[in-house]
């Protein structure tokens, strides 16, 4: 329909919290999985129901490749009752493109599953 809006909405995908009790994803720092972060224009639909990495409305721009950039590890920690990872800050360098959102997802595991997406506002 003309009235279809896409839209980018910051959120945990859904189907990441499940595969987390399957045991999916590993978040060790030397063993784990690789995660990558793809960036996306605003005509992009991603947010919680969001089940895997997609080309999809994926930005393209010089110096710009499909699947982003893998992100690196920090081993995960507690803080106080909440449990966390942290990723080291991703650089795009000399890259001339428009972005609206992010996804980061599971590079290593079949299907590329999604982890969380991004919007920037």
């Amino acid at each position: 329909p003309s009235d279809f809006v896409m839209a980018i909405s910051q959120a945990m995908c859904t189907s990441f919290k499940v595969e987390l009790l399957k045991g999916v994803h590993n978040f060790t720092n030397s063993s784990g999985n690789t995660f990558n972060i793809a960036l996306y224009t605003s005509s992009a639909s991603l947010g919680a129901g969001t089940t895997a990495y997609t080309t999809s409305n994926e930005v393209t721009g010089t110096n710009y490749t499909a699947k982003g950039g893998a992100l690196t590890n920090v081993t995960p920690t507690a803080s106080s009752t909440t449990a966390l990872t942290d990723f080291v800050d991703e650089t795009f360098s000399n890259v001339t493109l428009t972005a609206r959102g992010a996804l980061i997802f599971n590079d290593t595991a079949s299907v590329d599953p999604a982890e969380c997406v991004l919007d920037f506002g």
